[in-house]
């Protein structure tokens, strides 16, 4: 049986390298949609009365299939981005340097796909114990607190939700 830890960095790496090839203008949009997700998660869970009531009443499973869908979703129509001639010719100025930051964009995102994942799993206590068993307790002490949705969590997030939209204006309109 395979370790969470060497999955969540294999995963994190093949996430780097698909945003090695797919070049960094178009990772960004999908690091937008990513923040957009835990934005909107944090928003919806805090903010909207009954979906807190409605989540705690799910089972363990449920919570993170609910939790996760949304980032899911979000990262599915981030990576979906239209072949827009501005990302190939204004945005890309060198092979070499867009694969390069592609890869560190790549890697981020696959950082924010799975570690918030493993977060929700954690979160939840790993509800699957056939499938996935939870790693020792001294990793998870040191990586939790590491994972997006406490990296980003309140107030980062409204800086990292107004900072992407500030970029967005910037460079793609």
């Amino acid at each position: 049986m395979m370790s969470i830890t060497a999955v969540f960095w294999m995963l994190v790496i093949l996430f780097g390298i698909i945003g090695g090839f797919r070049g960094w203008a178009k990772e960004v949009l999908v690091l937008f949609s990513l923040i957009l997700a835990l934005f909107l998660m944090f928003v919806l869970e805090r903010y909207v009365p009954g979906v807190q009531g409605a989540l705690a009443a799910q089972g363990p499973q449920q919570q993170v299939i609910l939790r996760s869908s949304l980032m899911v979703m979000l990262a599915y129509f981030g990576y979906q981005t239209p072949n827009i001639p501005a990302f190939s010719g204004k945005l890309a100025r060198d092979k070499l340097q867009d694969f390069l930051l592609g890869s560190v964009i790549g890697l981020l995102n696959g950082y924010m796909i799975v570690g918030t994942i493993w977060y929700f799993l954690d979160l939840s206590g790993y509800p699957w114990p056939s499938l996935i068993t939870a790693p020792p307790v001294e990793t998870v002490a040191n990586m939790m607190p590491y994972m997006p949705p406490r990296v980003l969590g309140e107030p980062y997030i409204f800086f990292a939700i107004g900072a992407a939209f500030v970029f967005v204006i910037i460079v793609f309109l």
